[in-house]
């Protein structure tokens, strides 16, 4: 199986690649100016072009869509949320997400069985409104609904898509205090994205499983 994972180089996204790797597959890692790891800016239109050229028609089986930001960490509602983080915000995590699976849906659609994971939050659910992070929370909530969207869009190519809260995980956006380590986070998705399929295209689950409220 052959998985492409943006954003690869740090927290959940390299240990997805990690985890892929120790499971056998090949994978192709993204990063913005990382030597390591193919080159992507998900926000720049020529940067996936580039990308495309490079994987050059090649058969796509997972395309995760990790890459992300968290920029209105600890703004305050009087003077914070400056509109160049939302512009910032919804173009990663918003915008970012579309442009890449739009670029790869030619070498998805070469695979016997492909699969979309997007990576999205429970704070973007309606269900969870404790106030504050107002960028985050919408940008992906927008993901989700992307995410939705498209599954109802792309099934009929075959395509299944899921979303995916990867849990509160240990890692630079995560804090010290978070519930689980990227390793626990990245083997509870990696279970999932095996069981995503047509049947199940346009879930939100968690990392272990359990379906999440939209």
């Amino acid at each position: 199986m052959h998985v492409v994972i943006t954003g690869a180089n740090r927290g959940i996204g390299q240990a997805l690649d990690h985890r892929f790797r120790e499971l056998g597959h090949e994978v192709t890692g993204t990063a913005r100016s990382n030597d390591e790891f193919l080159n992507l800016d998900v926000t720049s239109p020529e940067s996936q072009a580039a990308m495309v050229k490079t994987l050059d028609a090649k058969p796509v089986d997972l395309l995760i869509c990790n890459a992300g930001v968290f920029l209105d960490r600890g703004q305050n509602l009087a003077d914070g949320y400056a509109p160049e983080l939302w512009e910032q915000s919804f173009a990663a995590n918003v915008t970012g997400v579309f442009l890449t699976i739009q670029s790869l849906l030619p070498n998805l659609q070469l695979s016997d069985a492909p699969k979309i994971a997007i990576i999205s939050s429970q704070m973007g659910s309606d269900t969870r409104a404790p106030g504050g992070s107002y960028i985050y929370r919408a940008s992906k909530a927008a993901a989700l609904n992307l995410g939705r969207n498209l599954a109802s869009d792309l099934k009929h190519l075959g395509v299944a898509v899921g979303i995916y809260h990867p849990g509160w995980v240990k890692t630079d956006m995560g804090g010290d205090a978070a519930d689980i380590t990227v390793q626990e986070s990245a083997q509870g998705l990696a279970d999932r994205f095996d069981a995503l399929n047509l049947d199940t295209t346009g879930c939100f689950e968690t990392w272990d499983g359990r379906p999440h409220a939209f």
